[in-house]
């Protein structure tokens, strides 16, 4: 597991039950009314707002619902004021960890990602402290046995694409920030489906775990994912797939 690319694209892959569908449509609630309240609600103007809709209509989550958290974020709808915060931390085996969080009270949140760090055997650090081992990159996963290597070579690098990366089941398509929106919209014109598209934090390096260590760093991300103030979690471990899927 090779960073949070892994991590996103093996996310993606689980089945998502009710429970867990519920917790990805508020995450992206949030993200909808924060993106319309910073830059407004015209889709074509606002790129952030522009992928928060993308996202959610692949989880296929009801118009009403995406309409309503559009006007939220513009005050058209009276709504919950979020604020964004970063938080970082380590992992079992110092693995860093990158956390960005959309809430509406700071003193609970800092309180719920320090308790699952501690039981998870982290520990949260100062600001900065592992931020800087991370990149913002445009990231898309492609399921290798989904598409011939050539098409989606041809469609990504054409498009601006700084690289494309493969492993035992994905390729995976990196971008520079400025670059991501029109790489995924060449790869939809070529009709080459993907797992997840998504502006992401990729790790400069990464550092490998095993055994009861990499199961912890395991149990640690799935924890912060589901903490309800939590948006996206970012982690350099490289973790072996078999330990993932076996947890």
């Amino acid at each position: 597991m090779s960073g949070h690319s892994k991590w996103s694209s093996i996310k993606h892959k689980k089945a998502a039950t009710d429970a867990r569908r519920g917790k990805i449509f508020t995450k992206l609630i949030k993200e909808i009314t924060v993106a319309a309240r910073m830059g407004g609600g015209d889709l074509e103007a606002n790129a952030r707002l522009r992928t928060a809709v993308q996202a959610a209509k692949s989880e296929n989550m009801p118009k009403d619902n995406i309409e309503r958290a559009i006007k939220k974020g513009t005050g058209e709808l009276e709504g919950v004021n979020y604020e964004e915060s970063i938080y970082e931390g380590y992992g079992p085996g110092g693995a860093a960890v990158l956390i960005e969080s959309l809430t509406d009270n700071k003193n609970r949140t800092v309180a719920d990602i320090r308790y699952i760090f501690s039981k998870a055997g982290g520990s949260m650090g100062e600001s900065g402290c592992v931020a800087w081992m991370f990149d913002k990159k445009g990231y898309i996963a492609v399921e290798n046995k989904a598409v011939d290597e050539e098409a989606l070579m041809e469609a990504a690098l054409d498009a601006g694409a700084e690289d494309i990366r493969e492993d035992d089941s994905n390729f995976e398509v990196i971008t520079a920030l400025k670059d991501f929106e029109a790489v995924k919209t060449a790869i939809d014109v070529a009709a080459i489906p993907y797992i997840v598209a998504e502006v992401t934090m990729l790790p400069q390096s990464t550092t490998f775990l095993k055994g009861t260590e990499a199961e912890q760093m395991v149990k640690l991300m799935e924890a912060l994912e589901d903490c309800d103030d939590v948006q996206k979690v970012y982690t350099n471990a490289d973790i072996p797939e078999e330990i993932v899927n076996s947890i």
